[in-house]
């Protein structure tokens, strides 16, 4: 955990985030992350010397990445590096949250605030942008994982298994140690009602649902003696989340990180000379790169985390959390109080693919026209591989899916152009009812 007052190292503690090839191939042995796509990028003639990996200590608020370690400052670096050797510019490929950080570096290394670069930087050193799985409006899971050490992960775990993991660690030391590492609240929803639903509807409620998932936690009548007197949507329990948590947590994360929706150009325009906007495309913009190339690769038919039933915990004067997932529920749509609705496992369809369907086609968020060129693919796994083979959609072995390496070497091959849209899921008709508009 960090220092809960700086965000920064604790006392005589000094934990760096590892670096090169070394940092992204394997987790841990025999379990690859980046490991097939630099195999196959070698095919190209791609090494160590003319590739660059750009690892990051997520448990950093963003704007921390640069203070302790310069992170942005060293990326900026490595991209001139390159393009400069090269005589040509740079293909930048990130994954679920690295896409919310490469967000938020293209408004940095513009910024005065930031690298200085111009607004042109972008235009000059960035061909392409492959975003992978991009969690782009953050994801739900992330709002009961600081609220209350849980996600459908532990929630569904039997009994044995829960025992074993409350030996290690309770679900309050969970939620103190997501809390104490603030770089993973900028994956809480970002768009509120407007995007995530009221608590009637919701842009991606199916016809026939029992549950609306714009009703995000929802209680057990007669269960309410430490929770809530009513359900609530994303921005009632974003509300809840930092009227119960320490002043050190809604502090880091309220000046850090901003989740609302800019409605006109002009305050697009003023956002970026506001740091705690960066994150958040549906308040700043793509940058002034007409022939920049942006190409949405995600997963989908896969379920997520959607809704959540919570109670009050069993022992609530042993406790300083208020409520935790209703474990015992498996009705009204609900599995062990927890309710799926589509995504790739971990993040949900809202969140990757809003923007590249949708929200990039607003003059106010994309004012240079850049071009957006999505992908969608189905999840479909071999049934006795415990990654799921070539055609799996899962949020993190999609980097070994075929098709996806097939993708990006397309691109750093120069011939992005060659690639056609594939849009499978529902997205654009769920896009068409976010209340997100036209000036």
């Amino acid at each position: 955990m960090l220092d809960t007052q700086t965000g920064l190292d604790p006392p005589e503690i000094k934990l760096r985030a590892a670096q090169g090839f070394d940092a992204t191939d394997f987790f841990i042995t025999g379990y690859w992350i980046w490991n097939k796509i630099i195999e196959n990028l070698a095919s190209l003639g791609y090494d160590p010397t003319n590739s660059f990996t750009a690892a990051y200590d997520w448990r950093l608020s963003y704007a921390n990445l640069e203070v302790r370690d310069q992170y942005f400052t060293r990326l900026k670096s490595y991209i001139e590096t390159s393009a400069s050797y090269s005589g040509k510019k740079v293909v930048l490929t990130s994954h679920s949250m690295g896409s919310q950080v490469l967000f938020y570096f293209f408004h940095w290394v513009a910024s005065e605030q930031g690298g200085r670069g111009g607004q042109d930087w972008v235009e000059r050193h960035v061909e392409a942008w492959i975003n992978v799985s991009g969690c782009m409006l953050g994801a739900v899971k992330a709002v009961t994982a600081v609220l209350s050490g849980e996600m459908r992960d532990t929630a569904q775990l039997n009994a044995f298994a829960v025992y074993g993991l409350e030996k290690f660690l309770s679900k309050e030391e969970r939620a103190e140690i997501f809390r104490a590492m603030p770089g993973l609240s900028s994956m809480l929803p970002i768009g509120g009602n407007a995007v995530w639903g009221e608590p009637d509807s919701a842009p991606d409620d199916m016809p026939g649902q029992n549950h609306s998932y714009g009703s995000l936690l929802n209680f057990r009548s007669g269960m309410n003696w430490t929770t809530p007197d009513r359900n609530l949507t994303v921005e009632g329990a974003m509300e809840y989340l930092f009227n119960t948590t320490e002043p050190w947590y809604q502090d880091a994360v309220k000046g850090s990180y901003s989740h609302g929706v800019a409605r006109t150009s002009a305050e697009v325009k003023a956002n970026e000379n506001d740091p705690r906007k960066w994150i958040n495309p549906l308040e700043t913009r793509l940058p002034l790169a007409p022939s920049l190339r942006i190409y949405c690769f995600y997963g989908i038919g896969k379920a997520t985390e959607r809704a959540y039933y919570y109670r009050s915990p069993e022992s609530p004067l042993t406790t300083h959390l208020n409520i935790t997932i209703d474990t015992g529920l498996t009705q009204g749509g609900a599995d062990h109080g927890v309710i799926l609705g589509e995504g790739d496992g971990t993040v949900n369809l809202l969140s990757t693919g809003y923007m590249c369907n949708k929200g990039w086609k607003m003059k106010r968020y994309n004012p240079a026209g850049v071009k957006v060129t999505v992908v969608e693919m189905p999840h479909e796994p071999e049934r006795f591989n415990p990654r799921g083979g070539p055609n799996t959609a899962d949020h993190v072995d999609i980097l070994g899916r075929q098709k996806l390496n097939e993708l990006i070497l397309k691109v750093a091959a120069g011939r992005g152009d060659e690639i056609e849209e594939s849009v499978v899921s529902n997205i654009r008709e769920y896009a068409d009812k976010v209340k997100v508009y036209e000036e």
